[in-house]
C-alpha cells in the first residue's frame, strides 16, 4: 500500500491560496475547513489555526462551556440536528473539564495572541482580563464547596454545576477520583505562576489566593488518595463529605479494587503524591514499583510500516497521552523520542486502515429519532500496540488529532481538517464532538473535552509555566529524575524513528447526511 506520507510543500501555487483570516480583517465562514486544501494547512497552518481559534471560541460563553455565576464549567451542550443551535445543556463537570479551562486561561494570562483569538476575538486585549474575572469567581466557588463538602479534602467529585452552589452528582456522593484531580492540581498549578508572572498586582492577588487552596490540598492528598505500600486508590470511597478529613469519624478507601498505576494521564496524580503527598522516600519509590509493570516498550508493525517502538497504550486512545500538556516530560529526551513515535503509528496505522480520522474515547453518534447521544466509548484507539484488545472503531473525533498536532503542527492539522470536512462536523461553535466512519451519523454534541484539549495542544500545554514554577519550588530536578528513570529502563532503544508521519488517504464518506443550517460556507 502507497502511504500519504508528509512532504513540506515548497510552494502552493498563488492561484490555491485562500485569503487567511489574519491578513484580511475578516471572519472566516462557518464551515472555514472546506475552503481550505490539505496542501495550504501544511504549508500554512498558522493561518488555519486562526480561523480554527475564531470558531472554537465560541463555544466559551454562558450556558454552553461554563456558568458566568459561579466560573465552573458545563461538560458541554447538545446541538439541534438539523440547525446545529444548542439545545439541551449537560449540566455537570468534572475536574479534568476545570483543568482544561485553567490551562487556556493561563494562556490569555500570559498575553497569548492565539489564546485571545479563542476567549475574545473583537477585543483580545480584554483576554487575560477575562479569564482572571472568571477565575476569582471560580475560587469562591471552590472555597465555598469545601465548606460544605470538606471530606473531598478540597478535591472535586463528579459535580452539577449548574446553580451559584455546586454539589456532587447524584453518583458521585462520597467518591472522588484521583485521575481527573490530577489534571486539575497541575493545571492550578501553572495558573498560578503565569498570575504571579504578571505585572498587575490584581492578578498577583489572586495567585496568592489560589495557593491558598493549591497548598491545602497537598495536606490532604495523601489522606484521601493514599493507601500505603505504593497504592493509590483510582477512586476512593469518603465515609461522610460532610466530615472534616481530620474528623475522627472519617474513612478513606479505595472504591472496590481500583487502584490508579497507569502510566498515561493517571500519572499526574501520582507525580503529586510524590512531589508533594509529604511521603516517605521509601513511599515514594514504592509508587513507582507499583506502576512500573504497566510501563510496556511495544513494537507496531503492520502494512509495510514499522517496527516502530511506542509505549503500549491502555486503548492507545489520543485521550491518554493527557500528561504532556501539563508537565514537563518532554525535556526528557528519551521520552520525547518515545512519544514522537506514538505519532507515527497513530498516523499511519489510519492510513493502512483506511480510516478517514484518528481514534480517542468519545460521545458516540446522535439518535436523530430520539435526540439522544447513543453512549460514550472508551474502548477506541490502536488494538495491536494497546493493553485492552477489544474495542469499537467505527467513529472518530477530531480532538483525536491534538497529540499529532503537540509533536508535528501541521500534519496534526491536515487530520483535524479532514475529520471535520465530513458531512455535520462543523457548527456554530467550532468542530461537532464525532463521527462514524462510514459518515452516517454524527455525535450533535460539543464539549470541552473534544474542543479544548485539541485548542490547548495549539497553544503549546501549559508544561513550560510549570516547568518555571517546579524549578522556583526546587522540584524540577526530582521530577526530571524520575522520567528519565523509568522511561530510560524500559527503552533501552527505539526502532522507527526514521518513519515519516502519515498524511490522510481517504475521506468521510457522504452518507446522505445535511450540514447543520446555521454553518454555511
Amino acid at each position: 500500500m502507497k502511504l500519504a506520507l508528509v512532504s513540506r510543500l515548497a510552494s502552493v501555487c498563488a492561484a490555491g491560496l485562500v485569503q487567511a483570516a489574519a491578513g484580511t480583517g475578516r471572519n472566516p465562514p462557518c464551515r472555514f475547513a472546506l475552503q481550505w486544501s490539505e496542501g495550504e494547512v501544511l504549508e500554512r497552518p498558522d493561518d488555519f489555526i486562526w480561523d480554527l481559534l475564531y470558531w472554537e471560541g465560541n463555544f466559551h460563553q454562558n450556558n454552553v462551556s461554563y456558568n458566568t455565576q459561579n466560573g465552573m464549567t458545563y461538560d458541554g451542550v447538545q446541538l439541534d440536528w438539523e440547525t446545529g443551535v444548542h439545545t439541551d445543556l449537560h449540566t455537570f463537570s468534572a475536574a479534568s473539564k476545570e483543568a482544561l479551562q485553567f490551562m487556556l486561561y493561563t494562556h490569555a494570562i500570559t498575553g497569548s495572541r492565539e489564546a485571545s483569538r479563542f476567549l475574545s476575538p473583537k477585543h483580545p486585549s480584554r483576554a487575560a482580563d477575562i479569564a482572571v474575572s472568571i477565575l476569582e469567581l471560580k475560587l469562591q466557588t471552590y472555597l465555598r464547596f469545601n465548606e460544605t463538602h470538606p471530606g473531598f479534602g478540597g478535591f472535586l467529585p463528579w459535580i452539577t454545576t449548574s446553580t451559584d452552589e455546586i454539589a456532587p452528582t447524584w453518583d458521585w456522593n462520597n467518591r472522588v477520583p484521583a485521575l481527573d484531580n490530577g489534571e486539575l492540581v497541575w493545571a492550578v498549578y501553572g495558573a498560578i505562576q503565569a498570575l504571579e508572572n504578571s505585572n498587575k498586582r490584581s492578578y498577583r492577588k489572586l495567585a496568592r489566593d489560589w495557593s491558598v487552596w493549591l497548598d491545602y490540598v497537598k495536606t490532604t492528598a495523601a489522606d484521601v488518595f493514599y493507601v500505603g505500600d505504593g497504592v493509590v486508590c483510582a477512586v476512593t470511597t469518603v465515609g461522610n463529605q460532610t466530615y472534616a478529613v481530620s474528623n475522627p469519624e472519617q474513612t478513606y478507601e479505595c472504591e472496590g479494587s481500583g487502584t490508579l498505576n497507569d502510566p498515561y494521564e493517571g500519572e499526574l496524580f501520582t507525580f503529586w503524591l510524590h512531589l508533594f503527598g509529604g511521603l516517605s522516600d521509601e513511599d515514594k519509590e514504592r509508587l513507582w514499583e507499583v506502576k512500573r509493570p504497566q510501563l510496556v516498550s511495544v513494537e507496531y508493525e503492520l502494512g509495510g510500516v514499522g517496527p516502530v517502538t511506542v509505549e503500549r497504550g491502555y486503548w492507545f486512545s489520543s485521550h491518554e497521552p493527557w500528561k504532556i500538556l501539563e508537565l514537563p516530560y518532554n525535556d526528557v529526551n528519551i521520552f520525547r523520542r518515545i512519544y514522537h513515535n506514538a505519532e507515527r503509528v497513530r498516523t499511519c496505522n489510519s492510513v493502512i486502515t483506511e480510516v478517514p480520522g484518528l481514534f480517542a474515547s468519545v460521545n458516540n453518534s446522535t439518535d436523530p429519532e430520539t435526540d439522544q447521544i447513543i453512549g460514550y466509548i472508551s474502548p477506541a484507539g490502536i488494538p495491536s500496540i494497546a493493553n485492552q484488545t477489544e474495542q469499537y472503531l467505527d467513529v472518530i473525533t477530531p480532538y483525536g488529532a491534538w497529540p499529532t498536532i503537540f509533536y508535528d503542527r501541521a500534519v496534526g492539522l491536515a487530520w483535524w481538517r479532514n475529520m471535520v470536512l465530513g458531512k455535520k462536523m462543523q457548527n456554530p461553535y467550532g468542530s461537532t464532538e464525532s463521527t462514524r466512519v462510514d459518515g452516517e451519523l454524527v455525535s450533535a454534541l460539543v464539549t470541552w473535552d473534544s474542543k479544548v484539549l485539541t485548542v490547548v495542544s495549539i497553544l503549546g500545554g501549559v508544561a513550560g509555566v510549570v516547568r518555571e514554577k517546579m524549578q522556583a519550588d526546587g522540584i524540577y530536578e526530582e521530577f526530571i529524575s524520575v522520567v528519565e528513570r523509568e522511561y530510560s529502563n524500559e527503552f533501552p532503544d527505539l526502532e522507527g524513528e526514521d518513519v515519516e508521519l502519515c498524511l490522510p488517504s481517504v475521506s468521510v464518506p457522504d452518507a446522505g447526511l445535511e450540514d447543520f443550517a446555521e454553518c454555511e460556507a
